[in-house]
C-alpha cells in the first residue's frame, strides 16, 4: 500500500511529452488504488497486501486442479476408486493399480502440471514487461529458439534428456539475446518486440524445417513428432526435469513480482521507488526464457498456454498487477484440463495436447487481435 500510495503521489514522469512511445519512456498509467487487508511479518520488514477476489480466485484454481488430478487419475482404459489412487500412490496397492498410476498416470499429470505453470509464467512475465498482451514466449519466437536449440541436440548430437534441456536452454536464451540486439537502443515496446519476434520466429521455423530434412527417417519422425508438442509416453525422467526447473524459478519470479508491477508503473516511478529497473528486467526476462526453455524441452512446443492462461488469470483476479501466481494456477489447469480431454473424447487415437491447445488458442487469438484492433479505433 505505502509503494501504491507513494506512486500516486509522484504522479507522471516529467519529459513524456516528446512522442516517444518506448516502455522505457513513456508516461505511466497511474496505479488504480484496490482493497485488501496488508499482513506484515512480526518484524514489520515484509509486508503483503492481501485481496480478496485473489484470494477466492486461487482457492478455486486450487480446487479445480485437484479436480483435474483426480479425473484423470481414476479414470481411462482401467478405472481405479480414489482409494486405489490413495493406495498405490503411499505404496500400498495392487500391481496393476500401482503401475497404472505410479508409471503411466502420475508422471503424465505432473508434467502436464508443471509445464502449464513454467509456460504461464512466461507468459505473464513478458506481457508484464511489455506492456503487451501478444508478449508471448510462443509469438515472440522463445519458444521456437528453444526448440532450435532441443532439435539440434536430438538430430544432431543424439543427446540425452538432460543434454536435451540444456539445448533448449541456450535455444532460448539466443534467441532472447538476438532480439535484445535486434531492438538496441530503441526500449521495450511492446508492438515493435512484437513485431521482431514474430519475424525471427518465422526464420527459427525454416530452421526447424532444414533440420528435419537433414535428419534419418526415423529421427525426422520422432522430431516432428515432439515439434506437435506432445505428454504422451511422459515419464518420472521428464517431470523431473521440469519440475526441478519450476521449484527454482517460479519461488524467484514470485519475488520479483512486486519489482515488475512496479516497473509497469513506468521506469520513472520505479526507480523512483528503489527499483534497478534495468536488472530487474534483465533477471526476469531470464527466469521468463528459461520457464519457457525447460517446459519446451520437455514436451515440445505447447501453443497459446502462455498467451492465455495470463490474461484469463488477471481478468478473473481483477488485479492490477502480473499476478504470477494465480497465473501457474491457471496454465497447469489449462494444460492438464486439455490433456484430459485429448485423452478421453480421441480415444483410442493418440491426439496430441499440442494439437488441442493449437485449435482453442488460434480461435483466442484471432479475439484478441480483433479485440486490440478495435480499441486502438477507438
Amino acid at each position: 500500500m505505502t509503494a501504491v500510495r507513494e506512486a500516486k503521489a509522484s504522479g507522471p514522469p516529467p519529459g513524456s511529452g516528446d512522442g516517444s512511445t518506448t516502455a522505457s519512456d513513456s508516461a505511466p498509467v497511474p496505479p488504480r488504488v484496490v482493497s485488501g487487508r496488508v499482513v506484515r511479518t512480526p518484524s514489520g520488514a515484509v509486508s503483503l497486501l492481501v485481496r480478496g477476489r485473489t484470494v477466492a480466485v486461487t482457492a478455486a484454481l486450487l480446487a479445480a486442479l485437484l479436480a483435474v488430478a483426480g479425473v484423470t487419475l481414476t479414470t481411462g482404459d482401467f478405472d481405479l476408486t480414489v482409494g486405489e489412487v490413495v493406495e498405490a500412490l503411499t505404496g500400498n496397492g495392487s500391481g496393476i493399480a500401482d503401475f497404472v498410476v505410479n508409471t503411466l498416470r502420475m508422471p503424465r499429470l505432473l508434467t502436464a502440471l508443471c509445464v502449464g505453470a513454467a509456460l504461464a509464467v512466461s507468459g505473464a512475465i513478458l506481457q508484464s514487461i511489455t506492456g503487451n498482451p501478444l508478449g508471448s514466449p510462443d509469438i515472440i519466437g522463445f519458444t521456437n529458439g528453444s526448440a532450435v536449440g532441443a532439435l539440434v541436440v536430438i538430430v544432431v548430437l543424439h543427446g540425452s534428456m538432460t543434454q536435451i534441456a540444456i539445448g533448449a536452454l541456450a535455444g532460448g536464451l539466443a534467441t532472447a539475446l538476438a532480439v535484445h540486439l535486434l531492438m538496441l537502443g530503441r526500449g521495450i515496446q511492446g508492438f515493435r518486440l512484437v513485431v521482431v519476434g514474430i519475424g525471427v520466429s518465422a526464420l527459427l521455423l525454416a530452421v526447424n524445417s532444414y533440420l528435419i530434412t537433414r535428419a534419418t527417417f526415423q529421427e525426422a519422425l520422432e522430431a516432428q513428432a515432439w515439434l506437435i508438442g506432445s505428454l504422451g509416453n511422459r515419464l518420472w525422467t521428464h517431470a523431473t526435469a521440469i519440475g526441478i526447473a519450476v521449484a527454482v524459478l517460479l519461488p524467484l519470479a514470485l519475488l520479483l513480482s512486486r519489482r515488475l508491477s512496479m516497473v509497469e508503473m513506468g521506469d520513472t516511478t520505479a526507480m523512483a521507488l528503489g527499483v534497478d529497473v534495468a536488472r530487474t528486467r534483465t533477471l526476469l526476462l531470464v527466469i521468463s526464457v528459461a520457464l519457457a526453455a525447460f517446459a519446451t524441452a520437455v514436451t515440445g512446443p505447447i501453443w497459446f498456454v502462455a498467451l492465455a492462461a495470463p490474461q484469463v488469470a488477471r481478468r478473473l483476479t481483477g488485479s492490477s498487477g502480473p499476478a504470477l501466481l494465480p497465473s501457474a494456477l491457471m496454465g497447469a489447469v489449462m494444460l492438464a484440463l486439455s490433456d484430459l480431454a485429448v485423452q478421453r473424447l480421441f480415444a483410442p487415437a493418440l491426439l496430441p495436447v499440442g494439437t488441442a491447445t493449437g485449435c482453442v488458442g488460434g480461435l483466442y487469438l484471432i479475439w484478441l487481435l480483433v479485440t486490440e484492433s478495435r480499441k486502438s479505433r477507438a
